[in-house]
């Protein structure tokens, strides 16, 4: 483990290892949490890096009825879609114990997250805020949650002053349209990690620490420039 300003490294050489890992670590604080307020928050991210970690919080042994649990960001799809973050969720995470979770999905069935935009900020301001946990992702492009570059409400997602909630997100290489929790949201919580899989994403983590050429504009910086908490890399070929 290595320490440089905001920023906690964690590095395993085995993918398996660090899914114990971060399991263990996010479980001690959702535990901690339970006894100081009685209930505990938690956001992940979706795509593909985080089901191994999914797999392991899922079988943790935690008072799961008071767990409540929502996305960092999702595809603007029907829970039936392959695609769909919240049934990556149902599928990975909440099962085995942690079936007994309440989950909050940001998706609401309207035709746009536009149109779905009051309702899911409806959701997460009835959520009992601050967050204990986030886990984040990060792509190739530098991007997490959907904080995509080219994004047309970029810059209003990574504003710390904006009130928390969500913002709609579409871009050229994020697909679908998108809802994402704002950067103000995301901040609010009591650990923040950030989980990588592979030696070309560890790559461009470190480009957007040392913030040269195209890399000072990676949407990942913000979270380094503005979280009052250290952040808890997870890494791993």
């Amino acid at each position: 483990m290595t320490t440089s300003l905001n920023v906690t490294n964690h590095s395993f050489t085995d993918c398996h290892a660090l899914a114990v890992a971060l399991a263990e670590r996010v479980a001690d604080q959702l535990r901690a949490s339970l006894v100081e307020r009685d209930v505990a928050l938690l956001a992940v991210s979706g795509g593909r890096t985080p089901l191994h970690f999914f797999e392991q919080l899922s079988q943790a042994a935690l008072d799961w009825p008071k767990v409540q649990i929502t996305l960092v960001d999702e595809r603007w799809v029907d829970e039936q879609d392959p695609r769909s973050n919240a049934r990556l969720l149902r599928e990975h995470l909440l099962r085995h114990a942690a079936a007994a979770a309440r989950f909050v999905p940001l998706y609401t069935g309207a035709a746009t997250p536009e149109a779905g935009q009051e309702e899911a900020n409806r959701r997460v301001h009835a959520l009992p805020l601050p967050f204990d946990v986030v886990v984040l992702g990060m792509g190739m492009d530098g991007h997490t949650a959907s904080f995509f570059p080219g994004g047309d409400q970029l810059e209003s997602a990574l504003d710390p002053r904006r009130p928390p909630g969500v913002v709609p997100m579409r871009a050229p290489d994020a697909g679908e349209p998108r809802i994402t929790l704002t950067l103000s949201a995301l901040l609010q919580t009591r650990q923040l990690f950030l989980h990588i899989e592979g030696e070309a994403k560890r790559e461009v983590l470190a480009q957007a620490r040392l913030g040269l050429g195209d890399a000072a504009h990676y949407p990942v910086r913000a979270v380094f420039a503005h979280s009052p908490v250290p952040v808890s890399v997870y890494g791993c070929p």
